[in-house]
């Protein structure tokens, strides 16, 4: 089961930027459908980091623990390196 979503009206250029874009077979309806549930899927990775984020806020607060930039971007390169070196 489908259903229609309201009627976009857009500037003649956007319009045309979008088709444009469109790739071999592709119509705009087809490429509206793919950036609405592309948006979708991006907005809610946003909310579940923000939401983790205000968690781990809220934790350390509550712990009193908290930890320097300079300690968590040192310890993120060391998980790259450990990854990188996994892969060769």
């Amino acid at each position: 089961m489908t259903t229609t979503i309201l009627t976009l009206r857009v500037d003649p250029e956007l319009r045309m930027a979008a088709e444009g874009v469109l790739r071999k077979n592709e119509s705009l309806p087809e490429f509206m459908d793919s950036a609405l549930r592309e948006g979708i899927a991006r907005r809610r990775v946003q909310n579940g980091f923000i939401s983790r984020g205000l968690a781990s806020a809220k934790q350390a607060g509550r712990d009193n623990e908290y930890f320097s930039a300079d300690d968590v971007l040192s310890e993120l390169e060391r998980r790259l390196t450990a990854a990188r070196n996994s892969l060769r």
